[in-house]
């Protein structure tokens, strides 16, 4: 089976987040949308769009987004087959959540590292 394809995207919290999206805007030149993060389109090597895209968001710190983590950031893993990985995850003896959501944007569980921060496992939806 399977497990992690690729990376969906990648999200941190900080205490002053509008602050820090405008930094990253200025500086990196990261094209910040007004939903709090932006949107990076996968590409082949010639440069021809895959189909996929990588997000990128910074939000409030004191919206606890990733608890029971304990991290300020979460990553977001793209997987294959989210109910099966969960399944086996649990049968390793992995801290799994049970909370699962199925929504236009594919599927998501969370798995708690032994360091006790939050990963998001994402299914696209079909095609994508």
């Amino acid at each position: 089976m399977k497990r992690v394809t690729g990376i969906g995207g990648i999200f941190f919290h900080a205490r002053d987040h509008e602050a820090l999206r405008a930094w990253y805007q200025r500086h990196l030149g990261i094209d910040v949308q007004p939903w709090g993060g932006a949107a990076f389109s996968w590409s082949d090597d010639e440069g021809h769009p895959t189909g996929g895209t990588t997000i990128w968001s910074i939000g409030a710190a004191a919206d606890a987004p990733f608890a029971p983590g304990r991290a300020s950031f979460m990553v977001n893993y793209r997987v294959a087959d989210l109910a099966a990985l969960l399944q086996a995850l649990r049968a390793e003896g992995c801290e799994v959540l049970d909370k699962s959501d199925d929504s236009e944007y594919g599927k998501f569980g969370w798995v708690i590292d032994p360091e006790g921060n939050k990963v998001e496992l994402w299914e696209p939806p079909q095609g994508q």
